[in-house]
Parts: C-alpha cells; structure tokens; sequence
C-alpha cells in the first residue's frame, strides 16, 4: 500500500472535515516563505555529530514530513488514531499493542504509570501520590542501569531498587515489587542478562520493562525485545527512524498499553496530561517506522562507511593525522570516525569549536586528547566532501 493510500485510510474517521462555524471550508494556510532561522537570527549547522537531543534530534524523512503537511488540514478524533496508528504499529513490532508518545522518555514514564493504576480512573488520578494508594511502590533494576533516564520511572512515585547479582534480585522481589526494568545498551555492564532477567521476572509474575531508545540500527530490536518476552518496549522515534523528534513508541501487552493510555492526552487529571502528541506528530512517526522498516539496512549502512570512507581520506592526507573507525558504541550504534593528530606536527587545540564557528558551521564530537569524533547519518549528499574539506583545511593550516 502507497503512502499516500495508507494515509487515506487511516484519516478517514468521524468529523474529519475541516468545517468552519459558517459552514465554508477552512482553506490551508499557504506555504510558508520565510526564512525563519534568518528572522530570528539562528545559525543553522551542518550535522557532522550525531541525533543528539540538544542539536535538534534528526532531520524527518521526506515521507514523514509529507505525512504532517498532508494530515494537519482536517481534524480527526485523537483517541481514534492513536486506535488506528497503534494497531498498526504493534502488528509491525511483534506487539500486542502499541501507542506514540512524546518521545522515549515520555514511554518510560507512561508505561511506569499503568502498571502502577491499570485503568483504575481513581489509581491513575493518585500518581505519583502511591503512599495509601494501594499500588505497589517499588521498581527493581541492576545498578548499572541506573542512569539518568530512570528518572522516568521514579517521576511516577516509584523507589528504584538496585541490584548487581541475581542472588540480589531475588532478595529484592518482595509484595512492594511493580516492575523489573532494563536497559538495553547498558547490557553488557550489568551481570544479569536479558533471558535470566526475564525468567526470574516470570517465576515472580512482576511485569518487565526495556528501554531500548537509540538501539537502532538494527532494526530488528524493534520486535526482537518482545518475541524474548518482554511486556513493555521503549523506543523513540526522532533518531536513526527519522520520525518527529518529539516521539517515541511505548509497545507490548494490551493491558498495559490500555493503562498507559489512562495517563496520557487527552485525558487529564493525570501525571501525563502534558506529553502531548498530536495527530500529525502519530501519522508521521508511522510513516518514518515504515520507511524505516522497508529501508535495505545493509545498503545503508554500506552509504555510511563509504561517507566515513571520503573524510578519512581526507583527513589522513595530512602528515600526523589518524583516521579510523572506532569501536561501535553502546548507544547510538553508528559508523563513528576518530581523526586524531601528533601535538608535535600539528599545533590545534579546539578543532571541533574552530568548526563550530567556521562557515559554514559544522558540529563534530570532541574526542579523547587531541581528537573529534565523526558521523555521517545526518549529513545530506553534498555535505559530505564540505565536511572532509573543511577538517583537512584546519588540520593543514595547523600544521607546524
């Protein structure tokens, strides 16, 4: 089915025409010919770094922002198309259920609160209030999973246990236990791997959380979590999938995801009322999963290496210079390219803010010691040899 039929099918919901007070359709706004980054004197950057949050997350696919131009003409009902765009979603991700939330983080916390409430319209009201609530207070998590996200969870009232051994996890279950949650790029610095962590949980009938936000590619995690049996998944939507960075996806058990919903817009009274994601936001995030999904992965992961390919070539022409692919990180599973240079040959100190404010403005990653760090998925086609000429220009000016 084409984009464009998907679309059709999915906005065509009661009161979706865009019927005005007189009874005259509301025309569309014309299309905006403003240079706003001009107006208000922004410095726009070309993306050397990486879909960082603080840099603007990723530029959409074509296709999702098409998805918003082409959905943000009519009204439809938004429990509907959550409804409609959830089912749809779930039914790609191996999942019983699927909703699109305001981002990763927003997943996080959503699904912390319905396994607290379950649709229980009092319990929900209550969080993050848990004491005399009669919802369970505590969630259960290995220690090198306690990172800053987690936050996510204890915003719901919750008291984050940790643990480092399965002898550990085990002492910890106790009645006050309401979830078991995972990280999944921190993985391999905690002791207890996904299956045992999924056994234990299953003996003691406590529900599991992953939160796996930036582990694409490949793409496969995307159903990969819940074939293992986890009953919540956290992804976001605005990084390697290219969707609105304002998204994420909260999928799993039907029970759960229906509880989430308790805590999310539009309803109120709730911990959720502000993560707002509306119509064109939930149209576009399908729209980039599914390009995502369609996309040859090793095709494109092959257009990355020969990018990383044309600025380590570049780069390493110059007397002194290192160019070479490290290590894939644990998080933001990317061709990353490390340019270093000898002190002694090349007198630089601060390449990537010589960057910065050069012209144009290129963001990189500052490496170790006298290095950057540089990735090529955010750059457009011809950005990439300004890229490589512009690190070989500074490298070459600097020269000693």
């Amino acid at each position: 089915m084409k984009r464009r039929e998907i679309l059709k099918t999915l906005t065509m919901l009661p009161l979706a025409g865009a019927i005005g007070n007189s009874g005259s359709v509301v025309q569309a706004a014309p299309t905006l010919k403003r240079d706003l980054f001009k107006e208000f004197g922004l410095r726009t950057f070309i993306n050397a770094s990486g879909y960082f949050t603080s840099l603007s997350g990723s530029l959409m696919q074509q296709d999702a922002v098409d998805a918003i131009r082409e959905t943000a003409t009519s009204f439809c009902k938004l429990e509907e198309v959550q409804d409609k765009v959830g089912e749809r979603i779930a039914g790609l991700l191996h999942a019983e259920s699927a909703m699109v939330t305001a981002g990763a983080f927003s997943a996080l916390m959503l699904g912390m609160a319905g396994v607290l409430s379950g649709t229980d319209p009092k319990k929900v009201s209550q969080i993050p209030r848990l004491k005399g609530s009669g919802m369970k207070t505590e969630v259960i998590l290995q220690k090198a999973h306690n990172d800053g996200y987690a936050h996510a969870l204890s915003n719901c009232g919750v008291k984050l246990i940790t643990v480092e051994t399965i002898e550990e996890l085990e002492s910890a279950i106790s009645e006050k236990t309401a979830m078991m949650y995972f990280i999944n790029y921190q993985a391999s610095l905690g002791k207890i791997q996904h299956k045992e962590w999924l056994e234990i949980a299953k003996k003691n009938q406590i529900p599991t959380m992953i939160d796996m936000a930036a582990d694409l590619p490949p793409k496969e995690n995307l159903w990969k979590f819940h074939d293992l049996g986890f009953d919540l998944v956290c992804v976001s939507g605005g990084k390697f999938m290219r969707g609105p960075q304002s998204t994420g996806i909260l999928s799993g058990k039907k029970n759960l995801i229906a509880a989430a919903r308790m805590s999310a817009p539009p309803r109120g009274s709730n911990i959720g009322r502000g993560m707002k994601v509306n119509k064109e936001e939930i149209f576009a995030l399908y729209i980039a999963l599914e390009h995502f999904i369609n996309t040859d992965q090793d095709k494109e992961w092959k257009m990355l290496e020969d990018r990383i390919s044309v600025i380590a070539k570049e780069a390493a022409s110059i007397p002194g210079v290192k160019a070479e692919l490290i290590p894939l990180p644990l998080i933001n599973r990317i061709p990353t390219l490390n340019i270093s240079w000898v002190k002694s040959k090349i007198n630089l100190e601060n390449l990537a803010g010589i960057l910065r404010n050069g012209n144009p403005s290129i963001e990189v990653m500052g490496g170790p010691g006298a290095s950057i760090n540089v990735t090529t998925h955010m750059l457009k086609n011809d950005e990439v040899k300004i890229v490589a000429s512009r690190i070989k220009e500074e490298l070459s000016k600097a020269l000693v």
